[in-house]
Order: C-alpha cells, then structure tokens, then sequence
C-alpha cells in the first residue's frame, strides 16, 4: 500500500475543491448573467440546480468505477472532461445552453471529492486516517473563501464568462496535478467488477444500512445547515448584509477561518479522543451557534455583519465532526470503499439539491428564516447520530 506523500493532502484538497469552485465562483455575478443572457434570476439560480441535480446523479458511479479502474485514472478523466463542460459554459449563447454545461459540470464534478475519501482510507487507518482527512478539510476549506473572491475579481476586470475560463484553466491544472502526484492506492487485486448483478447487490448492501444511513443523512444534514448560506450568500450578502458583488469575503472568510479551526481541532484530538467524543462536542458547538444565530438575527442587531459571527463558529463543530462520521460510514464497507463514499455523497449531494431548489429560496427571505433553518438542520443531524449511537451500543 502506498505510503502518503507531503504532496498528498494538497492534491486530494484541490480535488475536492471542484465543488466549492464550481458552486461558490460564479455566485457574485448572478445578476450580470442574467442580464447578458435575457434571463431571469430564477433562470440562473436553475443554474445551480442543473449542477447539483447531475452531481448527485453521478457521485452515484464514481465509487464504483473508483473500484474497478482504479482511483488515479477516474480522477484525472473527471477533471479533463470539467475543464471541457467549463469551457461550454463560457461560451454558451443561451440560459439553456448554460444550463447544459452546468449539467456536464456536475457529471464529473463530484469525483474529487468521492474518489479522494476512498484515497485517505485505502492508505490509513484510525488515528492516522483522521488526521489525514482533517488536513484535507483544512485546506478544502481555504476553497469557499477563495472562489467568490477570485469571481469577484474577474468581474471587476472582465464579465462573467472569464469565471469558467478560469474554471477551464482549473481542471486542466487538476488533472496535471494527479498525475503528478497522485500515486494508485487501489492494487489490481483488490478491485471490483462492473458487472450489473454484482453492482446491484452492492449497492443494495449500503444503501439498506440502517447505520451507514443514519450516519450519512446525519452528514448531510449537518452540512445543510451551514450549505443554506452558500447557496443563499447572493441575497444574504448583498441585501441582509447591504453589501457589494466583491464583498462576499465579508460571509465565507469568516466561515472557512472557523472550518479551518475545526479541522485543525481534529486533527490535533485524532488518537486523543475517541471519535464519538469529537462528534459529541462538534455537536454541542454547532447547536450553539445554531442558538446564538436565532437570536442575534431576530434581535436586529445595528452591526449587521455580526450575523456572520455565529456561521463561523457553526463552521468549527462541523468541521470537527465530519471527518470522524465519514469515517465511521466508510469503515462498515472495507471491501467497497469507493461504492460507500458514492453513496455518501449521493445523500448529502442530493439532500443539498432540494435544498437548492426547494427550501432555499423560501429560507433566504430573511435572516431569522436562514437561522432557523440552520436551527433544524442540527437538530435532525444530531437525532440521526444519536439513534445510530443507540443502535451501536445495543449490538
């Protein structure tokens, strides 16, 4: 088994920035594509929808081709062809033509990020691979607060198609990044076949885990509630905030400094604290902050960017909490790892989807409304951990 190299945390880091690269960007010019495509707001907001929808649709496959061709090969044909459905988007003439290369977008989009947990696991376990998966969370995390900035500043010199070209130039970088440095974690002996009766069983065997579910819709959920302000940041930047297109640094550096501490935190109690203890106490930060939000925005404080304030410390508990909870999904699939991170990226992905589409517009009206809906979100992360907690002592 390969061992991991400095480069390592770096290059799966990057690659799981596809997403937030991909999603956050772009956000800052909303209102110009509109304008230049004949569009409305709800168009290009669709935008976002057309992404995510084939996103959760093919992080489905990229475990299961992750097992069978093995990890480097998928990740370096994802991140070409990104660069390509980039490349569409920049030149698109059309709403409809952007949403189709938003749709190839999110086809290979997701292989970063599932590809790259299956990576961490095939090289480390326990402690180690705690650590590991904390590293890349905390430079993931530098990835939300860099994109609207460097979509801010594109716009600021150019319009908004130089964003995917920028997009472009960044799955090209990705894919010389993995073969650079990325080694193949996964033996030919170990992988898996294709075939569609062995591929049903499989997917059939994780999907009816009564424990990988709890654990993962309790991942997902827990993510929504701080993904309500990513996908809302437009409005809640420029109208709750009263701010400009190139001030969205005012809501995500805050949040990823907060997500970066987190990560850090758990690397720091990998092999110190047991994992159920790291979760207990993510979920204690994040019930907190969810709280403190509540009340800060129905209070209609006269400094209105200390609404930020509780979303960074939200980011701290979520932080500290994922990396042991993913771990703990993947480890109930040791032979199908890949198939289990499809799987687990299939829930949050979608579950973010319908957020987009449905819960979003309705809770980015007002800052009370967004708090709250981060409020439940934790709230239900926290039964669905607590009911797979119950179940584990029982056995």
């Amino acid at each position: 088994m390969p061992s991991s190299s400095p480069w390592l945390a770096w290059v799966l880091a990057a690659l799981a920035a596809i997403g937030p690269f991909a999603i956050d960007t772009y956000l800052p010019a909303f209102p110009q594509m509109a304008e230049s495509l004949g569009a409305t707001q709800v168009q290009v907001q669709q935008t976002l929808t057309a992404y995510m929808a084939t996103f959760a649709f093919m992080v489905l496959w990229h475990g299961a081709l992750a097992d069978r061709f093995g990890r480097r090969r998928v990740l370096i044909w994802a991140t070409a062809l990104f660069a390509v459905a980039s490349l569409l988007c920049a030149v698109a003439p059309s709403i409809e033509w952007l949403w189709a290369g938003r749709a190839v977008q999110g086809l290979c989009g997701g292989a970063g990020m599932v590809v790259g947990r299956a990576v961490i696991r095939d090289i480390h376990e326990g402690p180690q691979a705690q650590r590991l998966m904390s590293q890349v969370m905390m430079i993931f995390g530098i990835a939300p607060a860099i994109a609207p900035l460097i979509g801010g500043l594109l716009l600021a010199v150019a319009d908004w198609r130089a964003i995917f070209v920028f997009l472009a130039f960044f799955g090209v970088a990705l894919s010389v990044l993995t073969l650079r440095y990325l080694p193949e974690t996964l033996s030919e002996e170990a992988r898996q076949p294709l075939h569609p009766a062995s591929l049903v069983r499989a997917y059939r065997g994780v999907l009816s885990n009564t424990d990988f579910l709890l654990l993962v819709f309790s991942v997902a959920l827990m993510f929504n509630g701080f993904f309500i302000y990513v996908l809302s940041a437009p409005v809640f930047v420029m109208t709750h905030l009263g701010l400009g297109p190139q001030d969205f640094a005012w809501l995500f550096v805050p949040v990823v400094v907060g997500m970066m501490f987190g990560s850090g935190l758990s690397g720091r109690v990998a092999g110190h604290w047991s994992p159920t203890r790291a979760i207990a106490v993510g979920f204690a930060i994040m019930l907190g902050a969810a709280a403190g939000s509540v009340l800060l925005a129905a209070s209609e404080p006269a400094q209105r960017l200390l609404l930020v304030l509780p979303i960074s410390i939200y980011g701290v508990g979520m932080a500290l909490a994922m990396p042991s909870m993913s771990i703990l999904a993947l480890d109930l699939f040791p032979q199908r790892r890949g198939m289990a991170s499809s799987c687990q990226s299939f829930v949050q992905v979608g579950m973010n989807a319908c957020t987009a589409g449905v819960l979003g517009p309705l809770l980015w009206k007002s800052p009370v409304t967004l708090a709250a809906g981060m409020c439940m979100f934790a709230a239900l992360a926290l039964i669905g951990f607590l009911t797979w907690r119950r179940r584990s002592l029982s056995v």
